[in-house]
Order: structure tokens, then sequence, then C-alpha cells
């Protein structure tokens, strides 16, 4: 049972992104509601009351019957209703029908039951208030909340009227009004709330996605401007170093030798700036990387812990470790529900070890399934003779760990960078 519960877990839980999970749980929570109130305010008040009678008992049953296939009928269209809210989809008013059908005959059986003595007023007005907060949070997600108030007040007057036709006390009517306002707000309540909610968390979800897309196109601007700056200036020169040796060749002087010499280091020049300028936009910066995984998880509500120095490592495995430091931040913010998160970073046997640690399940650190990022972290280790190890480390943690052997003259000088560090 228990490997049962963590699989529905793992698929229906912790794949799932954070705004997917509060949806999720807010959907199960107004389903549970519509039962509760079921259960509390109909079911046990009214088989505990009714009347022993042969017509008191069948309007009874009938009613219970009624107020379960209500429950059936509202968690059937919750999901569509609030994708209709959030603008997801359209419902459409036919598909209503069955439910509000249902609230109606949830609203006339109590006074029927009322009518012929099978039930007391108390008991009547705890069936009215089951069916109205079962039916009313679905209906607050489909009309606006003037419209629903309106409607609701109607609905007050008539039943109010409903109660006084029966043989209801003065006192019974103003209780029944006052239970159909308490439902009314009860229900726009948590229909509204929860809604407005999960719309805010989706927009700044969107937002997000909008905000890394920008990153992206800027990044390439950049790139592209970097470009530019590069190839214009060199490519106009090379026209016009061409442009003077053609010339020059064409009237017989020596000269052009020498132009097309210059050509030609300009071209070699140009490509080696070019060069520079993709380096610069295929390496990571391992301090900065790790000062953006500080500061990243922290923003998401992740304590991060970073020790050890990158002093005194060669440029190439800084950048490969940073890679790894960026996959593994972008891992535990994806697939993660970490609350803790450590790196650590140090050299021994001449080797730089990297480790990422964090208190997620496995699927919060991303796997290590083929075509994951972990190969390619792979693959850019492996030009470095390096090895990556990622798996469980404990109950509830992940750990990946990154180690590149270091050239003879480099161990030297990060060993002395640790000693001075230390």
């Amino acid at each position: 049972m228990f490997d049962g519960i963590r699989r529905w877990q793992r698929r229906h839980w912790r794949e799932r992104s954070k705004a997917e999970r509060v949806e999720l749980q807010s959907v199960i929570m107004w389903y549970a509601t519509v039962w509760v109130f079921t259960l509390l305010w109909l079911v046990l008040p009214l088989t505990s009351e009714v009347r022993h009678r042969r017509l008191p008992l069948a309007l009874g049953g009938l009613l219970l019957v009624v107020g379960v296939l209500q429950g059936v009928a509202v968690n059937l269209l919750t999901r569509p209703a609030l994708d209709h809210y959030l603008g997801r989809a359209t419902l459409p008013v036919r598909a209503l029908w069955p439910a509000v059908g249902l609230f109606g005959l949830g609203l006339v059986l109590p006074l029927a039951l009322t009518a012929v003595g099978g039930i007391a007023p108390w008991t009547a007005r705890m069936a009215l208030g089951a069916a109205l907060l079962s039916f009313g949070p679905l209906y607050g997600l489909v009309v606006p909340v003037p419209v629903a108030l309106r409607r609701s007040a109607v609905l007050a007057v008539v039943l109010m009227a409903g109660v006084v036709l029966v043989g209801g006390r003065t006192a019974d009517t103003l209780m029944t009004g006052m239970m159909i306002a308490f439902a009314t707000g009860v229900s726009l309540l948590i229909s509204r709330c929860g809604a407005w909610t999960l719309g805010v968390l989706w927009e700044a979800e969107r937002a997000r996605e909008v905000e890394a897309r920008l990153a992206v196109a800027e990044e390439r601007l950049r790139f592209g401007r970097d470009l530019h700056d590069v190839m214009g200036r060199n490519l106009a020169v090379i026209a016009l170093k061409a442009e003077l040796a053609v010339q020059l060749g064409r009237r017989g002087r020596p000269e052009a030798v020498e132009q097309m010499i210059e050509v030609q280091r300009l071209a070699q020049e140009a490509q080696r700036e070019v060069r520079e300028v993709v380096r610069g936009c295929r390496e990571a910066d391992l301090a900065a990387e790790l000062a953006g995984a500080r500061s990243v998880l922290a923003a998401a509500g992740i304590d991060c812990t970073v020790t050890g120095s990158h002093a005194g490592l060669p440029a190439p495995v800084q950048s490969a470790l940073g890679w790894v430091v960026r996959e593994a931040t972008t891992n535990v913010l994806r697939h993660g529900d970490a609350r803790q998160c450590t790196v650590s970073l140090r050299v021994a046997d001449g080797r730089a070890k990297l480790c990422v640690e964090n208190d997620g399940a496995r699927e919060a650190s991303g796997g290590d399934r083929p075509g994951s990022g972990l190969a390619g972290l792979r693959e850019r280790l492996s030009k470095l003779d390096g090895t990556l190890r990622a798996g469980p480390a404990g109950r509830g943690r992940f750990r990946l760990t990154a180690e590149v052997p270091l050239p003879p003259a480099a161990k030297s000088a990060a060993r002395a960078m640790s000693e001075v560090t230390a």
C-alpha cells in the first residue's frame, strides 16, 4: 500500500510545478468541503430527526439521495468551473442544469418535510444550508459576485415565503434568511478567494516564464551586438585593404603583396576575436554561478550555504564546475521541494571536488535519466577526465558530486590558496 502511495505521490504531486500543486490542493479542498457540509448539515441531522412515518421517511430518503447526487454533480463541475473562472475554457450553461435541478430539489424537499411534520424547523434549515453550501461555491465561480448576491437575495425572499407557507414562525423565517445570508457569504468566500489566489499565482508563473524568455532574448541581443562590434570593424578594414590591394595589383605595384598580408592578418585577428566572443557565451564563471545560486535559492525560500574557494583553479575547471552549479541549481528549483541546499568546493588528492546537496527527494534534483541535463554535464566533465555522480544521500536528501583532476602546476597553486584561505 505504501509503495502505491509513493508512486501516486511521485506521479500526481512531485512532478507538478508549485502552481499546479496549489491548484490541486485547492480543488481537493473544494471537493472535501461539499461532502463535509453534506454529512454534517444534512445526513446526520436528517437521519436522527426524521419522523418514523411512511411519508416523512420517503421524503427524507429522497432528500438524502438528492444530496449525494448533488455532491457528485458539483465535484464533477468544480474543475471545469475553475477553468472557466481562470479563462482557460468556457463552461456551457447547459452543463449546470443537472446541478441546478438537484439544487432546486434540495431546497424544496426540506420545506415539504416541514409541511408534513417530518422534521423540526432547525433540521430543515440545516438541510437548506447544506444544499446552499454545496452548490454555492460552484455557482460563485461561474457568475460575477454582484449577480450572485442579487440572485441570493431573491432566493432568500422565496425561501422565507416558503417557510411562512408551511406554517413556520416568525423566528423560523428570520433564521432561514440568516442561514441563506451566511451560506452565500461562505460560498463566495470559499470559491472566489481561492480562485482569485490561483489566478494571481498563475499570473506570477506566466510572468516568470516571460522573464526567462526575455533574459534569453536579451542575451541573444548582447551576443549579436558583440559580434557586430567585432566583425563590423574588421570586415570594413578588410574590405578597404582588399580593394587597395586590387588597385595596386592592377598597376603592378609590389605594395599589393603587403596589403594582402595585412588582409590575412586582419582576418586571423577577426577569427580570434569571434572565438573569444563565442567562448564568453559558452563558458560559465564559477564565482558568478556560486553567487547566483545563493541568491536565486534564497529568493525561492531555500537556505543555501556555500563553502570553499575556487581560487587557484584553472579556467577550464572553473568553467566546467560552473556549469555543474548552474544545472544543479536549476534542477533544485524546477523539480524539487527542498528547504536547504549546501554547495561545497574543495581540493583534495589532486582533484577539485564540488558537492551540491539538498533535502529534496530524488525527483527534486532532476533524476539521472538519459537526455537530462546530467548527461550534458558528464560530457562536459569527461573532456577534462572528470566524473559526475548523482543519487540519494540518506533519507530525503539528494547529492550531486563532480570531480575534476588538476594539472600538476594547478595542484600546488590550489593547495597554497586553500592553506591561505584556511
